[in-house]
């Protein structure tokens, strides 16, 4: 599903050039759900954001199902993130000036997708996720757990194959972050969506079917099951 050969990231900053990833190889089968650890400044969201083509690599490819977005202009990263890829983040990144119907409708509206077939999508995406009775509030009159729920609705909206979470508990109380925990281990498990999720909470990482540790840019380890890869 996702396959990273000897990728690297280097920012050019005002005081020089930073390596936040260093010829970092991974691959993920189709299916599983991958957690990805480490300390602040490891390069976790840097390597998400490069799998889902909100950035290029400065060396090394990248190929998700099949694809090679490195290769990718703007444009194409653009069609391929809309229609293949679901993005969940902290901050849940809702638009406050729309309902949660209007918030989960957003990918569907951008693809063109008929009106009529948008209403149906949104109710069920949203009784999926146990929303149905919220689909006209407002963002703020949700709960934290509530609107990161919408987030992974809108997600799933273009029913894509590979789900990227950049810590979706770590703005949630215990409760709501193992509710929303749970809801994506099913869609995993009953949908067989992959997802790679980035978190710093050792609790939710145990969720996952392999756990990819970064340190300093690199892939330091990987476990499954609790069994220790390398």
């Amino acid at each position: 599903m996702i396959i990273l050969d000897k990728v690297s990231k280097v920012f050019q900053l005002e005081a020089g050039s930073y390596t936040a990833l260093k010829e970092n190889s991974i691959h993920i089968r189709k299916g599983e759900f991958i957690a990805i650890m480490g300390p602040s400044g490891s390069g976790k969201s840097t390597l998400l954001q490069l799998i889902g083509g909100l950035d290029l690599p400065s060396y090394g490819s990248i190929t998700v199902d099949g694809v090679e977005i490195s290769k990718l202009n703007e444009i194409e990263r653009t069609i391929f993130r809309r229609t293949r890829v679901g993005f969940v983040f902290q901050n849940y990144q809702l638009l406050p000036m729309m309902t949660v119907a209007e918030n989960v409708s957003l990918s569907l509206a951008a693809n063109k997708t008929p009106k009529a077939d948008i209403k149906t999508k949104v109710q069920r995406l949203l009784q999926d996720v146990n929303l149905a009775d919220k689909e006209n509030h407002f963002p703020a009159q949700l709960s934290g757990g509530q609107q990161q729920r919408v987030a992974i609705a809108r997600a799933l909206a273009m029913k894509p194959k590979l789900i990227l979470a950049d810590e979706p508990t770590g703005n949630l109380d215990q409760k709501n972050g193992k509710d929303v925990l749970q809801l994506l281990s099913r869609l995993n498990k009953e949908e067989q969506i992959t997802i790679v999720m980035v978190t710093h909470d050792r609790q939710a990482a145990e969720k996952a079917d392999r756990i990819i540790t970064i340190q300093d840019g690199e892939v330091v380890q990987e476990r499954l099951e609790g069994v220790e890869l390398r």
